[in-house]
């Protein structure tokens, strides 16, 4: 999206300069190398952007900025370790290239290179910022503990599922928004709209991402599509299936995420079949939607032009339509 294009600049310049290859090298190696996989690095973004629309100069943002892509980047090394993943953005993942030790210790590293952003900052709003990153980054676990959970548990409701995500993505995108209105020194109600605002979106985004791994275009969606299907996730579309379907299709449904075969393709193309036949696909679309709209009342009380408010109902319209 053009709107985000000067913010993701200037984010990249930053970046070099941020994390350098040093000794001992086997620690800031795979920083260097997960930071360069790129990425749509739309928290930190986020950051810069809500700084600049509460009327600050962004780049007195760029170091909160910076801790947020550290810290998300963080979780992405950990969660690769926990899935056993062997591709991030197309590469080899962090401890595939490294080992699993590496990953753990240099993912560990990029937390600490996080807080240390904050830390030029003046006092109070240091205190703000640090605040807000701890709460965040504790539900970030929160949120993965519970996705670890549902793999084991065949009685998920949407309403849990709904809660995981929030915490495992909504939340960091709430506060990487919140983040620059702190910097940008905007008022407390202001700071905690926009939180709300960014958190509503990332309950979107990641119903998106759900909606987009079994419906994507394989070209554009830069994943395989159907991979929640193999890995048999319990995402909004499964539940809201198993909640509108017979009898007999909710025992094949729970049958088919039971099973891993070696040529998935079948098993793809027979769940979508039922993600549609049950209205699910719809549902979902519909709670994009949803969350989408519940993003844009909030916008609609905060302090700022309308312009700025145009461009941020149109920056939620491309999350909620976007294709990748």
């Amino acid at each position: 999206m053009e709107l985000l294009q000067k913010y993701n600049k200037a984010l990249a310049l930053h970046l070099d300069g941020v994390v350098t290859t040093k000794e001992p090298a086997q620690l800031y190696e795979p920083i260097q190398y997960i930071l360069t996989l790129g990425g749509k690095r739309l928290r930190p973004v986020l950051t810069l952007l809500t700084a600049d629309f509460f009327g600050n100069d962004y780049k007195e943002a760029m170091n909160a900025a910076l801790a947020v892509e550290l810290f998300h980047n963080f979780s992405l090394i950990h969660d690769d370790i926990m899935d056993k993943a062997p591709l991030r953005r197309g590469q080899e993942t962090v401890h595939e290239k490294w080992d699993i030790n590496t990953g753990i210790l240099s993912g560990d590293a990029m937390l600490i290179l996080a807080y240390q952003l904050f830390e030029g900052y003046p006092p109070e709003q240091f205190q703000q910022l640090a605040k807000l990153f701890s709460k965040t980054a504790l539900e970030v676990c929160e949120g993965q503990q519970y996705d670890v959970d549902f793999e084991t548990r065949d009685d998920v409701t949407i309403a849990e599922y709904t809660k995981m995500i929030d915490y495992k993505t909504a939340v960091l995108i709430g506060a990487a928004m919140k983040m620059g209105a702190i910097v940008a020194g905007a008022s407390k109600s202001c700071c905690d709209s926009i939180y709300e605002f960014g958190r509503n979106l990332g309950i979107a985004f990641q119903l998106q991402d759900d909606y987009l791994d079994a419906f994507g275009n394989p070209k554009t969606f830069g994943k395989q599509v159907g991979g929640d299907i193999i890995t048999n996730k319990k995402t909004f579309l499964y539940l809201t299936t198993l909640e509108n379907c017979s009898t007999t299709d909710a025992e094949t449904l729970v049958h088919l995420f039971s099973i891993n075969p070696k040529d998935p393709s079948d098993k793809i193309k027979t769940v979508k079949e039922m993600f549609v036949a049950s209205g699910a696909a719809q549902a979902t679309v519909a709670e994009i939607e949803r969350y989408t709209k519940k993003a844009n009342d909030v916008l609609a009380t905060i302090k700022i032009s309308e312009e700025k408010k145009a461009e941020l109902r149109a920056f939620g319209t491309w999350l909620m339509e976007r294709t990748v």
